[in-house]
This record gives C-alpha cells, structure tokens and sequence, in this order.
C-alpha cells in the first residue's frame, strides 16, 4: 500500500519512525523505515545533517534523486517515489527482498536473475539514465519475488546532460559501466553463463576507453562524495 505524503512533515516522519536501517554521518543522510496503517516506506532524511550539509548539499542531491524517480516513474524494479518532504527527505517504496552483496558466499542466483538485471538497466538506459554506482553490490537487491531491484539513485545522471563532447564519451562509459556491472555480479553466481562476447568486452580495455574512464573515475568520485 503507498503511503500518502502530501501533508506530512520531518517530525511526522520520525514520528512514524519504526526501525533505523542506517544512521547518519557528517555527509550521509539517515535512512529508516516508517509505517502508516498498513502502509510502509523507507526515508532517506538529510534534516539529521549538519546546517551546512542538509541545506547546501543535501536539498540538491534531494532534487536530482526525485528527477531521477520521476523519469523512472512505472519502471519494473526501481522503487515508487512517494513524496519529498520539505525539501529534505524522500518517501520510498520498501521493496521487500535483501542485497546481492556477499550473497555468492551462501548461493548461487540463476541466470535468469541477471538476464532479468540487464533487461532492467536497458530500460533506464532508453530513458536517458545512468544509475553510475550499479557496482556497488549492495544497490541491487533481489526481491522476495525473486525480481532485481535497484535503489539508491542519488548519483544518477542524465543523458541530456553530457551531450556535448568530450561529456557525451564520458556518458558512454557510465552506460558501460552500468552494464558490465551486471557481468561482474554474474561472474560470482553462474559465470558459465555469460557468453564469450560479453566476457571479451568485459575483460578489453582499449587507449580510448582507458583515457575515458580516467574522466569517468574522475566524475564519480565527484558525484559518490556529494551523494
């Protein structure tokens, strides 16, 4: 059931706070859980941080995370934006399921799973987005349906931004980076699997590509310490 946001505050939010899933730092917000009724939802609260971080830093990585989810709106396997709550504080979909992170040390993920993950990053790729920290295992969770799922959107970029060269080479290399994140996760679970193509591009690094993901490696460390 979504939850309804329109009139809530921070201090409604914390009110209806029902579990802490990661407390806040000098330069990251605190994520928890909240419940309404039967209604449920994870908030990531920068009003916690420090004057200076939540107002300068904070509301606009709240601005571009709610870009992001409003171009991914309906998307199968990115959580429902429910609300941003005076500017500091956005309202997701719980996605019921855990994280793939360390997972290859209990079992195994089927294939499927990650023909399933590269179909959903083809489809946010057609919509004018990189995710651009898809490395991090603990971004994709597998569903208690069985489904991938992506959170935490907060150093995604848009295509519109970076079309002009060199920025549109760099913008590549984030789109590869997103895809062959999906291998380097296959490569722990079923590396049988993945066709001789895919590990070919995977394992290559030519000049070009090298001077590029220099940029790249570059850009994210930019975007990972603002988010």
């Amino acid at each position: 059931m979504a939850l309804r946001v329109e009139r809530l505050t921070l201090r409604d939010l914390r009110d209806k706070k029902t579990a802490t899933l990661r407390k806040p730092s000098s330069t990251r917000p605190a994520l928890y859980r909240i419940e309404d009724g039967d209604a449920r939802a994870v908030v990531k609260d920068y009003s916690v941080n420090r004057w200076v971080f939540r107002n300068l830093v904070g509301r606009f990585l709240v601005w571009r995370e709610k870009k992001a989810y409003r171009r991914l709106k309906g998307v199968q396997g990115v959580p429902a934006l429910y609300g941003v709550v005076e500017g500091l504080a956005l309202v997701l979909e719980e996605i019921r399921g855990r994280s793939i992170e360390g997972l290859e040390t209990q079992e195994r993920l089927p294939a499927s799973f990650f023909e399933a993950l590269r179909k959903l990053v083809d489809t946010f790729h057609r919509r004018g987005l990189c995710h651009c920290d898809l490395k991090r295992a603990a971004n994709v969770l597998i569903g208690d349906d069985g489904d991938p799922y992506l959170i935490d959107w907060s150093a995604a970029i848009v295509e519109r931004e970076f079309r002009f060269f060199p920025a549109s080479r760099i913008y590549e290399r984030f789109q590869m980076d997103d895809r062959q994140a999906v291998i380097k996760f296959q490569l722990r679970h079923c590396p049988e699997a993945i066709s001789p193509e895919d590990l070919r591009r995977y394992q290559h690094r030519s000049t070009l590509e090298r001077a590029v993901r220099k940029l790249r490696d570059g850009a994210r460390q930019f975007l990972q310490k603002a988010a």
